[in-house]
């Protein structure tokens, strides 16, 4: 059975770091991408970045403002969102998410399979 899982999340001051990990099970990740989003109560869906598994390509939300990176470990099947000097703003349950791989996007409803997400909390 296809399963995401999301890890990495917590309670962090801001300018602090974290680092998010996705795990795939269930299915191998060669040939599609992995997307990164988040969403708080009441707001949209907010995409962070993407990447292709088999390329190692990355395709970045504007919004991010170079704070976040993405990366990849595939014989690991994992993903991981690097999170630099977060703000009170950045607080939201991350989630990781696959898709097919071509082209690169961050539109929620083109991502098939969603981890269940991790809570990043940033305190004020």
């Amino acid at each position: 059975q296809v399963q995401l899982v999301e890890s990495g999340g917590g309670l962090v001051q801001p300018g602090g770091s974290l680092r998010l990990s996705c795990v795939a099970s269930g299915f191998t990740l060669d040939g599609y991408i992995i997307g990164w989003f988040r969403q708080v109560p009441g707001k949209e869906r907010e995409g962070i970045a993407c990447i292709s598994i088999s390329y190692g390509d990355t395709w970045y939300g504007d919004s991010m403002k170079g704070r976040f990176i993405i990366s990849k470990d595939k014989a690991r099947n994992t993903v991981y969102l690097q999170m630099n000097d977060l703000k009170p703003e950045d607080t939201a349950v991350y989630y990781c998410a696959t898709a097919e791989s071509n082209p690169l996007t961050l539109i929620p409803e083109l991502y098939d399979y969603w981890g269940q997400g991790t809570q990043v909390t940033v305190s004020s």
